[in-house]
C-alpha cells in the first residue's frame, strides 16, 4: 500500500489538537505547548520521510522481481548480483547471509510464518531482522 501523506497529515493534526487540548486543560504554559508541537512536528516529518523512502525501496525490490528479462533470483548471490545501486549493494554485502535469505524469500512472496519455518526461526525474529535491516539501510542510504 502506497504512503498517503495527506491522510497521515490529517491523522497527526487530529491527534495533536486533542493532545494540546488536554495540556491546556492541565494548565501547561502556552510556550511549552508550542515547543512540544514543534518537536512533534519534526518527529512526524522525519518518520514520514522514512515511510516514503521505505515505500520506494519496496517498489524497487518488486520491480526487480517483475523484470521479464531477468532470470529468476534463487540465491542470495543472485540477489546481490542484480543490485544496481552501489550504495545499496555495499550495504547489503555487510548484512549476514541469513537476513539476506529472509529478504530473498520475502521477495519471492513467502509469508513471515512460512519464512520462519524455512529458516528455523520464530516469526518475531524474522520481523526483528527485517526491522533491523530497514534501520540500517535508512542510516546508510
Amino acid at each position: 500500500m502506497a504512503y498517503n501523506h495527506g491522510l497521515e497529515e490529517r491523522k497527526w493534526r487530529i491527534w495533536k489538537e486533542a493532545e494540546e487540548k488536554i495540556l491546556r486543560e492541565c494548565g501547561v504554559d502556552e510556550a511549552v505547548v508550542e515547543q512540544i508541537r514543534t518537536d512533534d512536528r519534526a518527529d512526524f516529518n522525519s518518520n514520514r520521510r522514512f515511510y516514503r523512502w521505505s515505500s520506494g525501496f519496496g517498489e524497487y525490490l518488486e520491480g526487480m522481481a517483475d523484470r521479464e528479462w531477468q532470470m529468476e533470483i534463487k540465491t542470495v548471490a543472485d540477489l546481490l548480483d542484480e543490485i544496481e545501486s552501489e550504495n545499496l549493494y555495499l550495504a547489503l554485502v555487510m548484512v549476514d547471509r541469513r537476513t539476506l535469505q529472509i529478504v530473498l524469500l520475502k521477495m519471492q512472496g513467502y509469508s513471515t510464518k512460512e519464512i520462519a519455518s524455512i529458516v528455523h526461526l520464530t516469526a518475531g525474529v524474522i520481523y526483528a531482522r527485517l526491522d533491523h535491516l530497514r534501520k540500517k539501510l535508512r542510516k546508510i542510504l
